[in-house]
C-alpha cells in the first residue's frame, strides 16, 4: 500500500512539473507579438487625412494603415485578421502597457521620455513639424513669428506646440484639443490662429480643405515616426524592422505615400534609415 501511494505521489509530481513547464513555454510564447501568428490589434488614428483616416462605411486609409498592415502581414496576419484601433496622442503609452494593442503605427514620434515607457522599431518615416494657416493669413511666416495675441492649437499628448512656445515663441498662447480634426475645425472658425504638427499630417488637411488653408512650409525640427509597442518585446521589434525595410526596399513604401498624401501636393521625402 505504501509503495503504491508512493508511486502515486511521484507520478502526480511528475504530471505538475509537466503542467508547468507547458505553462511557462505559452507563456513564454505570448510574450513577443511575433509569436501571435492568427490575428493582431493595431493602433491607428482615426481622424487624419492621408495618414489614418475611418471611412464612413468603417474602413480604414492613409499611408500609416498601409505600413500597419504591411507588418502584419509580414508577420503572418491576414488584413481580415487585423482589429484597428483608435489611438489618440494621449492614450498610446496607455494602450501599449496594457496591452490593448500589440502595436502603434500612428504618427508615433520616438522620443527617449516615451522610450522610458514603451519601444519603438523604425523609423518608418522622418516629418518636419510645420504650422497650418488659413490662407489669407500673411502675418504668420514660421515659428517665430507667432506673438502673444496669437493661438496656437495642437493636441493633448503631443509635444509640437510645446515645442515652439520653448525655441521660438515664448508668448504664444497655447490651446490643446483632443484631436488634430478639432484644431483644424478651430482654425476654420477663427478660434485659433495655427494649428502645428507635422509636415504630411498638415497637408492632409489642407488637401481636406483647398482654397481655405495653407501649410507654411518652413518645416523646422526633425520627427521620426517609429511603431511603438511593448518595451519587452525585443522579438517583436525586431521582426517589426525587417518589415519596415523591406516595406522601404520593395517600393512598397514610396507607393504607399503617393498614393496616400501625394495629390495633395507634399513631396515625397527621402527613405527613412531604419535605426531603433
Amino acid at each position: 500500500m505504501k509503495l503504491r501511494k508512493s508511486a502515486i505521489a511521484l507520478l502526480s509530481v511528475v504530471l505538475l512539473a509537466q503542467t508547468l513547464s507547458a505553462c511557462g513555454k505559452k507563456d513564454s510564447k505570448g510574450n513577443s507579438l511575433a509569436d501571435k501568428p492568427n490575428k493582431l490589434t493595431v493602433g491607428i488614428k482615426f481622424d487624419q487625412p492621408g495618414l489614418g483616416l475611418k471611412a464612413p462605411d468603417g474602413t480604414f486609409k492613409g499611408f500609416d494603415v498601409d505600413v500597419a498592415k504591411y507588418i502584419a502581414k509580414e508577420l503572418g496576419v491576414k488584413e481580415g485578421d487585423i482589429t484597428f484601433k483608435e489611438s489618440k496622442s494621449a492614450e498610446r503609452e496607455n494602450l501599449i502597457e496594457k496591452g490593448e494593442v500589440d502595436y502603434i503605427v500612428a504618427t508615433y514620434s520616438i522620443t527617449d521620455v516615451r522610450k522610458e515607457k514603451v519601444a519603438f522599431a523604425g523609423p518608418y518615416f522622418v516629418a518636419h513639424q510645420d504650422l497650418l494657416v488659413k490662407s489669407s493669413n500673411t502675418k504668420i511666416t514660421g515659428p517665430e513669428s507667432l506673438t502673444g495675441n496669437m493661438k496656437l492649437c495642437s493636441v493633448k499628448g503631443s509635444t509640437p506646440a510645446q515645442k515652439i512656445k520653448d525655441k521660438y515663441s515664448k508668448a504664444v498662447q497655447l490651446q490643446e484639443y483632443g484631436t488634430y480634426s478639432d484644431c483644424v475645425d478651430a482654425l476654420l472658425s477663427g478660434a485659433v490662429d495655427a494649428v502645428t504638427t507635422d509636415d504630411v499630417i498638415l497637408a492632409g488637411y489642407a488637401a481636406q480643405h483647398p482654397g481655405d488653408l495653407k501649410v507654411i512650409g518652413k518645416g523646422f525640427s526633425d520627427e521620426h515616426y517609429g511603431v511603438g509597442l511593448k518595451k519587452t518585446d525585443t522579438k517583436g521589434k525586431t521582426a517589426i524592422n525587417a518589415a519596415i525595410t523591406k516595406m522601404i526596399g520593395d517600393g512598397s513604401w514610396e507607393a504607399a505615400l503617393q498614393k496616400n498624401v501625394g495629390p495633395s501636393g507634399y513631396k515625397i521625402p527621402a527613405k527613412p534609415a531604419v535605426t531603433e
